[in-house]
């Protein structure tokens, strides 16, 4: 009896020792993708180069909500509720639809 109970008290320290170093992993992995914080202008030459454009959410990990605009080697996050950001979502539809 007295095995099974110091066999039981290991196992459990075992679980908890997994869990406690799987958790910064998981909290890190959260955020990897999400913006942070927004630009304040753009140049005209960077918006050549921009692909697409994909929306963040403020569900799961993600603070705030974002437009984020995809260029070849980077990605450049802006506040979907500047005239700019609206303007240029809607010129990159408009080039996509062609």
């Amino acid at each position: 009896m007295k095995r099974q109970h110091s066999t039981m008290k290991f196992q459990i320290l075992c679980f908890l020792l997994l869990l406690a170093c799987m958790y910064p992993s998981v909290a890190q992995g959260s955020y990897e993708n999400c913006c942070l914080k927004y630009i304040k202008k753009i140049r005209k030459t960077t918006i050549k180069h921009i692909d697409s454009y994909r929306v963040q959410e403020t569900d799961g990990g993600c603070n705030i909500s974002a437009i984020v605009f995809k260029l070849k080697l980077r990605t450049i996050c802006a506040d979907p509720r500047q005239t700019w950001v609206q303007e240029l979502m809607q010129k990159i539809n408009e080039k996509n639809n062609m």
